[in-house]
């Protein structure tokens, strides 16, 4: 199966804050807000939403392919990327620029404070799918990117016929309302975090009912609360795979994507799928920084079924690759 994980490939810079944000913001000054918070430490790991959801995919027994734009720092980050089993055919190179670099800073009740600078992202919106890649793909994914890079290959795959599930997450701040309409028209599934299907649903001036009917699978993260999964009417409840220990939320989101999808493209029921993509993201809520943690199939299955009953259906995890 051809599967496109299209957005950002960074460097992630993680830093860690001992206190609460939200001890230091005050109510009545929200207007002029000018902090500086001193952190503990600060690591630097590979990185990118995108770089992120094929890493996991890649652990899942999936050879995804990863689009997008990277600089001239990129060539130890792809041997990495190619080694667990990414297809980075499809990634171009700027040697002028550097590749994209996200800055978070956590609390200690991992709220997190983010910045992202775009580098070679920016140079996103000058290539098609048809640029990188010969033939139909199965299934792409729409990860946060450079903005007009989300559009112009969400008009692609809707031009050309081609599945695709939009994940606008950290871009819904950026984009407007009708941006986002016309971004998740035609689209597969959206998947977004409670906090951005409110901030979707207030720019948009559509309800959850109506996101439900829109698209065939609405996919709404609620944290250490689970997901929501809404399907052909239904509301699918998933609950948080329980973590041995918790180290940093950073990239949680993607291995959750990651494992869903690995789920869906196995036609397994979406129940199945949302625990899956609970069990990615335990892993990487364990480490500091996404792509950290690794585990092998077998590790995968044996843990998963300490908790869960998948009925067998896993067992194709532990098939050697085709």
């Amino acid at each position: 199966m051809d599967i496109i994980v299209t957005g950002s490939i960074a460097y992630d810079y993680l830093m860690r804050f001992p206190g609460r944000f939200t001890d230091h913001l005050l109510k009545d000054q929200l207007h002029q807000v000018s902090l500086s918070f001193l952190v503990d430490d600060m690591t630097k790991h590979w990185g990118g939403v995108a770089a992120n959801i094929a890493y996991n995919m890649a652990l899942m027994g999936l050879q995804p392919h990863l689009m997008g734009t990277v600089g001239r720092d990129f060539p130890d980050y792809r041997a990495w990327l190619e080694k667990v089993g990414v297809n980075t055919s499809t990634v171009r190179q700027i040697d002028e620029v550097f590749t994209a670099s996200f800055f978070a800073n956590t609390d200690i009740d991992n709220n997190q404070i983010a910045s992202f600078y775009a580098g070679a992202m920016a140079y996103a919106r000058h290539y098609r799918l048809a640029d990188v890649f010969d033939g139909h793909p199965d299934l792409v994914i729409i990860s946060p990117n450079d903005p007009q890079a989300m559009s112009n290959l969400a008009a692609e795959c809707r031009e050309r016929g081609i599945r695709f599930i939009y994940d606008p997450s950290q871009q819904v701040p950026r984009l407007s309302g009708d941006e986002l309409l016309r971004d998740m028209q035609g689209a597969y599934a959206l998947i977004v975090n409670a906090y951005e299907a409110e901030v979707i649903c207030k720019k948009t001036g559509k309800t959850l009912e109506d996101l439900q009917q829109a698209i065939d699978i609405l996919v709404i993260t609620h944290g250490a609360r689970g997901s929501h999964i809404y399907a052909d009417g239904q509301l699918i409840q998933v609950p948080a795979f329980p973590p041995d220990i918790i180290r940093d939320p950073t990239g949680v989101g993607d291995a959750f994507r990651a494992g869903l999808v690995r789920g869906m493209v196995s036609g397994w029921p979406l129940h199945l799928s949302g625990l899956v993509g609970a069990l990615c993201a335990t892993y990487v809520l364990e480490h500091i920084g996404t792509q950290n943690h690794y585990f092998t199939p077998g590790q995968f299955v044996a843990r998963f079924r300490q908790h869960f009953d998948d009925e067998g259906l896993l067992d194709v995890l532990l098939q050697p690759a085709v």
